[in-house]
């Protein structure tokens, strides 16, 4: 019997749509292409993570010059968010209108922050964040708290907490999905770019995905690679979805179809099925976070912390405090030990990297990355072509050099930085833009494309602009509530 409802994907936009659906009793299947991670994966060992990835796929993409990469995404149960830092944490309010950055101009969404409130406290509660919402001025109105307290700060971090207070910013908690204890009863290690084998990080899979399959009217068909859509000429709407599993091509129709496979392969399916695309936007505005990484290293700093993310800086998230613009976020990373260290610098000695693990702190820094048409996924014959401008650097730049500063007044004498190149997938999005102007937008306000009535999109390639904060609450916000407009739909 053919489904009610197909999903493509079962990374956070899927898995949280299927969960908003799940109770309405239609049939829905989700395809995803990845299998899910084994209990006998090596989670917990940074060579098996950080060398020759044992979670990454051996795929190959272009760069804007035809030159291959590998990129840094991941095909399992759950997708990205298997490794990601569990930061679940709201756009600001401010981020939903217009706002003039340094480089640009950020558009306004087509809709005020307002409207996605509600759902934002439907992913909370789904995703079990923990958290305190008072600690940050620019976090925007709550109807209710977090469902729990903090992942607290370990004793080296609240020191540096306080250093940072004393050199006048205001250090805010993050707010996260995991489940502390449980994490590290199975090893002592960081969350931030582990895999999680469903032992405490509140992930697409451990939280959504679940609430989703718990409802026997949604099933999960691992392994299956979608190729293609089809659409019928006369009506518009999408007919069935083709997918290869096990070396064997298999189809599916639906009366409706949902695609959630992340903003660079979301885009890139359209383009190869000929959809969605009467705008000419599909692929458009891609937007992948300006993020570097920072160690502030003090010889008299003793860093005995395991996994170390716990507090954030938002203090020139809105305002420079020169020329009221914004310039972005600061967030404490994982925990860079000896080995992640010496991984990402071979040439330098074992015994230096354990000395600069033990007295450094490490942050990452992210600047919203503006819209810009130029910036895109094509397809190179049947490859994926990446074509990133990078946009907002004056910001970034600014951002940098009052960490630095700011760090130096808190006592680290020493601070190093990297920028992180289009390898990584630094929360890539905007690739199937949702706007109120069908002639600039792929969808409209509800994921709906405005060219097939019953196609949706749920990943992060629905977002508009990138803000400068991890976008995966803000996915899950919106994946649940097109669920709601797909719920309806169903009841009428």
């Amino acid at each position: 019997m053919s489904p009610d409802i197909v999903i493509i994907g079962s990374g956070m936009g899927g898995a949280s749509v299927a969960a908003g659906l799940a109770p309405t009793g239609a049939r829905i299947t989700i395809l995803e292409r990845g299998h899910q991670i084994p209990d006998t994966a090596p989670a917990r060992d940074p060579w098996r993570i950080y060398t020759n990835s044992a979670f990454r796929s051996k795929e190959t993409w272009l760069d804007e010059t035809g030159k291959p990469f590998e990129p840094g995404n991941y095909y399992n149960v759950g997708g990205n968010t298997k490794l990601y830092g569990a930061v679940l944490i709201r756009y600001r309010q401010e981020d939903f209108g217009e706002l003039e950055h340094f480089d640009g101009i950020s558009p306004a969404w087509p809709f005020a922050y307002e409207e996605l409130a509600p759902w934002y406290e439907r992913a909370e509660q789904l995703f079990q964040v923990r958290g305190d919402h008072t600690s940050d001025k620019t976090e925007p109105p709550h109807d209710s708290s977090y469902p729990f307290p903090p992942v607290p700060d370990e004793p080296a971090i609240a020191d540096v907490r306080a250093r940072l207070k004393k050199a006048g910013v205001s250090p805010f908690t993050l707010p996260l999905g995991v489940d502390i204890d449980t994490w590290l009863k199975a090893g002592k290690t960081g969350w931030d770019g582990y895999p999680d084998l469903r032992c405490g990080k509140m992930d697409a899979e451990t939280c959504a995905l679940a609430e989703a399959l718990s409802h026997e009217n949604v099933s999960l068909v691992t392994g299956a690679h979608v190729k293609h859509l089809s659409c019928d000429p006369e009506t518009h709407r999408i007919s069935q979805v083709t997918f290869e599993k096990d070396g064997e091509v298999h189809t599916l129709k639906a009366g409706t179809f949902i695609l959630c496979a992340g903003a660079v392969q979301s885009a890139a399916l359209l383009l190869k099925s000929g959809l969605a695309n009467s705008s000419d936007y599909v692929g458009r505005c891609f937007m992948n976070h300006n993020a570097t990484a920072v160690i502030g290293i003090d010889p008299r700093f003793q860093n005995d912390a395991v996994y170390q993310k716990t507090f954030g800086l938002n203090d020139w998230y809105l305002d420079d405090g020169e020329t009221g613009k914004p310039l972005g976020n600061v967030q404490l990373l994982g925990r860079v030990t000896p080995d992640i260290l010496k991984i990402q610098v071979p040439s330098l000695p074992m015994l230096a990297a354990r000395w600069i693990s033990n007295h450094a702190i490490d942050m990452y820094l992210i600047s919203e990355d503006l819209p810009d048409p130029e910036s895109r996924v094509v397809l190179n014959g049947d490859q994926i072509q990446l074509i990133w401008r990078r946009s907002n650097m004056t910001a970034h730049h600014k951002l940098l050099a009052k960490t630095k500063a700011t760090l130096k007044a808190a006592g680290f004498p020493l601070v190093l930085s990297r920028l992180f190149d289009g390898r990584v997938p630094s929360h890539q999005c905007g690739t199937v833009r949702m706007g109120l102007d069908p002639k600039t937008s792929v969808l409209d306000p509800t994921c709906r494309s405005w060219d097939h009535p019953n196609l949706y999109v749920t990943d992060a390639g629905a977002l508009p602009t990138s803000a400068a904060v991890n976008p995966s609450l803000t996915v899950a916000a919106l994946a649940l509530r097109t669920a709601s407009t797909i719920q309806k739909e169903l009841g009428a």
